[in-house]
């Protein structure tokens, strides 16, 4: 089994940064918080194209890759959330019922896909294409919201909010029938 892949490396890379995110937005250097979690987003992208088009997919990738999302969304979300590390303004920081339902997809996700291993057995799990777009648009509020933190305009956050809730819900539900049917084909 390859582990040292430059898709693999690319992954590692984005975990690296997850801490390094965290610290600078906790401290206040926002603006270099946004280029860390941009370059970690990018990569996100990059390491699965590498992946594919080089045939660099392994089995560690394929459970690295979604554990490095899941890691960066939730201290993202959990950070943009604590009242103290951005200005607050009328749309800031994330509000906490924005948090907790991205965290609680995870959550759910992860719960059936080890009720699901453990019950049968099965562990080819593969991320739906809902879950994918809820993936993105998670990255691209986070953006949003650091850019609205660095920049004062936030008027837009309202919207940015309700996507990312709505495509968490949806892609927590739909993710639960896309298994099952995977199970069964399986």
């Amino acid at each position: 089994m390859m582990i040292l892949t430059v898709a693999n490396l690319l992954t590692f890379l984005r975990m690296t940064l997850i801490p390094v995110f965290a610290v600078l937005l906790f401290y206040g250097y926002n603006v270099l918080a946004l280029i860390v979690f941009l370059v970690a987003g990018i990569s996100d992208g990059i390491d699965g194209v590498v992946a594919r088009r080089y045939k660099q997919q392994s089995e560690l990738g394929t459970v690295l890759d979604p554990i490095a999302d899941k890691l960066l969304m939730t201290v993202a979300f959990v950070v943009l959330s604590m009242p103290s590390v951005l200005p607050s303004t009328e749309y800031l920081p994330v509000p906490f019922w924005v948090t907790a339902v991205v965290i609680g997809r995870d959550v759910l996700i992860l719960a059936s896909a080890v009720a699901i291993f453990m019950i049968t057995g099965f562990r080819k799990f593969k991320p739906s294409a809902l879950g994918k777009a809820s993936t993105v648009v998670q990255v691209i509020a986070v953006s949003l919201v650091l850019f609205a933190s660095v920049s004062g305009y936030s008027f837009y956050l309202p919207i940015v909010y309700f996507l990312v809730v709505l495509l968490a819900v949806a892609s927590g539900i739909h993710y639960i029938f896309y298994v099952s049917n995977l199970v069964r084909e399986g």
